[in-house]
């Protein structure tokens, strides 16, 4: 028993697999290169069965063998197929989330369109700002979203429109200087009531300076500018006057609309406001943010107030492309004509270069003309304006002549100073001075044939109001320069507005000026070729009219007569070729109307007959003669009746033989003073 105890008590050995024995190679006393060696022959081991398979010792659960290269080519071909398939399963398990600018443009791509119907649109509407309700501050800076509401406050409902404005009012100066945010804020105020438009307007005191520093900014505030009446206009540009101005409200709301009559009003100083007015102007041109009609309004105050060096420094400045981007508005013209007017001759062709591949949208520009008929007579240098102006002209001379603006150029150098064609207005803008630098020339002026008791009320006129010269018209002796009235009258008007011109303008005489840009150039070639060309186009132009008249007659003193004469007869022949044309029956439907018959070309063609007996002569002989009968009736009777109430005796005796008998008639009717006239 206790050696059968003995055994039992004896501990066993421990044995280990050859598994383990792989598995942990710190206790194998093989070497690894070895233990990784499968045993030879073990299928001869006896107990090895036959259903049971060798086993590697390396293939254990814990490894990836060999087995895991052939899931690797098996996955590469299917690993895209799973994760798609994948993919589709979770997108038919969850719907797709989309951010909120997504389903804004989703939106906006549907209430945009042309088609839409009205309640659909209004729909659409609808739902978009509720999901903007809140965010609209917000979404309006946005580069896509910020379309989405401009197309809502477009289309949307007045009560809708108060709800977004009531949301973006406490952040309109804020988005005002957003580049995206900054049209929905013009659209706001486009579709605005007077009571927004006059919170907007009083919002914006106390940063109008800043505003119209800044490159978007300054585009809302012009837009309210243009928006507001003239007291909110007002109260807008007392701000840049003044520090008082720009401090106290109650300032600003006086009737007074010049600078020069607020200064005297409120008991200003000028220093105080020129320094002011300087620290607002001087950030702006450097800046070059010179398109607004607002800072235009703020130059001229300030060159009518300005001391001589401020207002030349300021020309200076304002010298070249720049001046470009400011002549589209009516002040910004003024400024144009005065850096032309006050400018030196470095100034005036750095001011010409700048127009260059501009001047025919100049020309037909309403306001830009005047700056365009100022050059051409003032400044001196005519080599320069045919090369950068005319040159550029006389590629569109028809259409020039045709413009209502365009023709102004024309007029004015082949009848400069026609108060028919340039109106008072027109005289009195080319009589713009700045009164600081035009006071150099009073003695200049003074010494010329002016008489001491005109000059010298000129002179009390500039020193009481230095404003004046810049807004208020000329006195009606002042701009009248009809050259229709008589010589005496012509002889006490027209002198000083020459000595003047001369003095503050060029220097060389204004007849030699007008023959070398007129005739010279080439211009009246090329114009007179056009209106042979487009003779019926131009006489039936309601505008084109007056250019063909006045080449007709060959300019005012004859002009054009000694170098252009075989034209001018070409041109009379081409007007009375048109006129010989049969007249159409009532019954039919002419394409075009004969030129006796239509309003513009029969008064024009009258006018001629009155003022120009060769063409009167040629129109005579070539389309009237023995027809009179025919056009004795309508618009036609006006020019058959100039033959008969012309003042040359020549005409007259050659046509009263076949318009006697018509007048006697009573075919014919003759004003009855005319009549009597002629028979005596």
């Amino acid at each position: 028993m206790a050696a059968k105890n003995q055994q039992t008590q004896k501990p066993k050995r421990k044995q280990f697999s050859s598994s383990n024995i792989d598995r942990d190679g710190s206790k194998s006393k093989k070497p690894k290169l070895l233990a990784s060696t499968p045993p030879k022959n073990l299928s001869n081991k006896p107990f090895n069965s036959s259903n049971q398979k060798p086993q590697h010792p390396s293939h254990s659960k814990f490894k990836k063998p060999e087995s895991g290269s052939e899931n690797k080519e098996l996955t590469k071909r299917e690993r895209r197929i799973q994760a798609k398939e994948l993919a589709e399963a979770r997108k038919k398990k969850r719907k797709p989330h989309y951010t909120l600018e997504q389903e804004l443009a989703s939106l906006w791509e549907k209430m945009r369109r042309r088609n839409i119907a009205k309640e659909d649109r209004s729909k659409l509407i609808t739902e978009a700002l509720q999901k903007m309700k809140g965010k609209i501050p917000e979404i309006a800076g946005s580069h896509v979203s910020s379309r989405v509401l401009q197309t809502c406050v477009k289309y949307c409902s007045q009560t809708e429109r108060d709800a977004v404005f009531s949301e973006l009012q406490p952040h309109l100066l804020t988005l005002s200087c957003n580049a995206y945010a900054v049209h929905l804020v013009k659209k706001m105020l486009d579709t605005a009531s007077k009571t927004q438009l006059a919170g907007v307007i009083s919002s914006l005191r106390g940063h109008v300076a800043s505003l119209l520093r800044h490159m978007v900014g300054s585009v809302v505030i012009e837009h309210a500018y243009q928006l507001g009446n003239a007291t909110q206009k007002q109260e807008l540009l007392m701000e840049l006057y003044s520090t008082e101005l720009h401090l106290f409200k109650d300032l600003a709301s006086i009737k007074e609309s010049r600078l020069i009559d607020v200064i005297s009003k409120l008991g200003l100083q000028k220093s105080s406001v020129l320094r002011h007015m300087s620290s607002v102007i001087q950030p702006i041109l450097e800046k070059g943010i010179v398109d607004h009609s607002m800072i235009h309004r703020v130059l001229i105050e300030y060159l009518s107030i300005a001391d001589r060096s401020s207002a030349a420094d300021i020309i200076q400045q304002l010298s070249g492309p720049l001046l470009v981007r400011m002549i589209h508005t009516r002040d910004g013209s003024k400024i144009g004509l005065l850096c032309v007017k006050h400018g030196s001759a470095k100034e005036r062709k750095k001011i010409i270069k700048g127009m260059k591949g501009h001047i025919s949208k100049i020309a037909n520009d309403q306001c830009g003309c005047m700056v365009l008929v100022g050059i051409v007579s003032m400044v001196d240098d005519t080599k320069l304006i045919t090369k950068f102006v005319i040159r550029e002209l006389q590629a569109t001379l028809k259409e020039i002549a045709l413009d209502k603006s365009g023709r102004r150029f024309l007029l004015q150098l082949l009848h400069p100073n026609c108060l028919r064609y340039l109106n008072s207005d027109g005289l009195a803008f080319l009589d713009l001075s700045v009164p600081s630098l035009s006071a150099k020339n009073d003695s200049e002026v003074g010494s010329e044939k002016i008489s001491r008791d005109e000059e010298s009320g000129k002179e009390a006129g500039k020193s009481d109001t230095p404003g004046e010269n810049l807004d208020e018209e000329p006195t009606k002796e002042a701009a009248t320069t009809d050259p229709d009235v008589t010589e005496t009258e012509s002889d006490k008007i027209d002198i000083p507005e020459e000595n003047l011109y001369t003095a503050e303008g060029g220097k060389k005489d204004p007849s030699l000026r007008r023959r070398e840009l007129l005739v010279e150039s080439g211009l009246a070639e090329n114009l007179v070729d056009v209106c042979i060309e487009d003779a019926g186009e131009l006489l039936t132009s309601n505008f084109g009219r007056e250019v063909i008249f006045e080449v007709a007659m060959g300019g005012l003193d004859g002009i054009l007569h000694p170098t252009l004469d075989e034209k001018l007869n070409n041109l009379h022949e081409a007007i009375a070729g048109l006129a010989s044309k049969p007249k159409s029956e009532e019954s039919e439907e002419p394409e075009e109307e004969h030129v006796l018959e239509n309003f513009h070309s029969s008064r024009t063609i009258r006018k001629l007959v009155l003022d120009c007996p060769a063409f009167a002569s040629t129109l005579w002989k070539k389309s009237l003669e023995g027809k009179c009968q025919l056009w004795a009736q309508g618009h036609s009777s006006k020019v058959v009746s100039a033959f008969w109430e012309t003042s040359n005796s020549e005409v007259r005796k050659m046509v009263t033989e076949e318009l006697k008998p018509l007048i006697d008639a009573g075919i014919l009717k003759v004003p009855e003073n005319k009549q009597s006239a002629n028979e005596d």
